[in-house]
């Protein structure tokens, strides 16, 4: 009789509070000193605040070569302008996946003066013969994002990936992405919910808590993720999840590893430092 192995948290990370773009306050998960990256993740980071001096003067102009950058908006607005003529509003809900390629220029600045600013970006890598493709979005709404109850007290959407509905059938998210293959959840638990999730074989996976608690894993295998934790994943296919008492909202992402040579500096990502360097040398003679 075959056993299915169990998820369990193999590492904890605690993002540090920063700040980016034109003094945007954020807390940095993935690409700080205490995880710098996981294979294809290079970054994440978590903004979150009411306070409209921590972002009103967002990301003005800046470049990218070589990846994709991922951004989830839970509250607020931002608005997005590139140098190739792309321009679009992320509002609450939506997702916007941009594959910056050989290169392009834009900037993300809220569109509002008061209220709550939250979200996630991601930035996840290219492989070798994908960085100097032609950049490319795929930007969905919040009505476009599927959204299922698999099992009682549990939310789950889906922006990447699929996912079982609770009524024998699945969903699918919306983004695509075949180098990487991406599950990326949005799940909500209701007060000591549980639920289980069979990852992708061979993927790299996470979770990261941002409201209540949840314990990850099964039986003596489980730990605790209280809010703004991370638990990098291993060990098994079946990751189990269950909220404290006080429920709780998590984002489970996981990519297939490239398992390639990473030359990274600031907004570009490449794999040899002769590849770096002419990525400064083509955006400072305006090749982007």
């Amino acid at each position: 009789m075959q056993t299915t192995s169990h998820a369990h948290v193999v590492r904890k990370v605690r993002g540090e509070a920063t700040s980016d773009g034109a003094g945007v306050k954020l807390t940095r998960v993935i690409g700080g000193p205490a995880l710098p990256a996981l294979d294809p993740f290079l970054l994440l980071d978590e903004f979150g605040t009411e306070q409209a001096e921590d972002y009103i003067a967002g990301f003005p102009s800046h470049p990218h070569r070589g990846f994709e950058t991922v951004t989830y908006m839970l509250d607020g607005r931002m608005r997005h302008k590139d140098n190739h003529g792309n321009e679009g509003l992320l509002v609450p809900g939506s997702v916007q996946w941009m594959t910056a390629g050989r290169g392009l220029v834009h900037s993300e600045m809220p569109e509002q003066q008061e209220g709550r600013m939250r979200g996630f970006q991601l930035w996840v890598n290219l492989p070798s013969k994908d960085k100097m493709i032609d950049p490319r979005y795929q930007e969905f709404d919040a009505a476009r994002i599927p959204a299922v109850q698999p099992a009682s007290g549990v939310t789950v959407k889906a922006i990447a990936g699929e996912v079982d509905d609770g009524r024998g059938g699945s969903v699918r998210g919306p983004i695509v992405q075949p180098a990487t293959d991406p599950l990326y959840l949005d799940i909500t638990l209701d007060a000591d919910a549980g639920w289980g999730y069979a990852l992708p074989e061979g993927h790299n996976a996470f979770a990261y808590v941002f409201e209540g608690e949840v314990a990850l894993g099964e039986g003596d295998d489980a730990r605790p993720l209280g809010s703004h934790e991370m638990g990098v994943l291993g060990g098994g296919g079946m990751l189990d999840l269950r909220a404290g008492e006080a429920g709780a909202r998590l984002i489970l992402v996981a990519g297939r590893p490239l398992r390639e040579p990473v030359a990274r500096h600031g907004p570009f990502v490449m794999n040899t430092r002769e590849e770096l360097m002419q990525a400064f040398v083509d955006f400072q003679e305006g090749r982007f």
